[in-house]
């Protein structure tokens, strides 16, 4: 055993890895075309393994490329509603989400998002960051991404 691995081993550090020689878990490019046209430059979600990762999502109406009008209220809404269209679109629901990561044009308008995302998920709610970000895409004012816990495929 090396120096490294006896000092982890008398720290109680232990491996939860997968054991040498298995394989990976398989990897799943998922895009339903639900939400976001399926010929844009990344995956709308991957799943390795149990889990779930969710491309960040914005206001925009489902099959186009064009933010909905009224702001951060109309546009936090339409992005969860459209965190929840590709999670159904995969066999999942809000219920598997785990963690968002919340991007605002304007930190400031916090309190809305909040108040809009309460709308969608209940307690126990999912660990959750959030941050003013500086040009979101189209000009949005929020994005949202998500990683949920899910059961593998066979």
């Amino acid at each position: 055993m090396s120096l490294g691995l006896t000092l982890l081993a008398a720290l109680g550090v232990t491996s939860t890895g997968p054991a040498a020689g298995s394989e990976p878990p398989p990897v799943e490019y998922l895009n339903s075309g639900k939400v976001l046209p399926s010929t844009l430059p990344f995956s709308e979600a991957v799943r390795v393994g149990d889990t779930l990762y969710l491309a960040g999502q914005i206001g925009v109406k489902p099959g186009t490329m064009e933010l909905v009008e009224g702001g951060i209220e109309a546009e936090a809404r339409q992005t969860l509603d459209n965190i929840k269209a590709t999670l159904d679109a995969h066999g999942h629901g809000l219920q598997d989400v785990v963690k968002c990561t919340v991007m605002l044009a304007d930190i400031e308008e916090w309190g809305t998002f909040n108040e809009i995302y309460q709308r969608y998920f209940s307690p126990p709610y999912p660990a959750r960051s959030a941050f003013g970000a500086n040009g979101l895409a189209m000009g949005a004012r929020v994005e949202v991404e998500c990683i949920a816990a899910v059961k593998a495929t066979p």
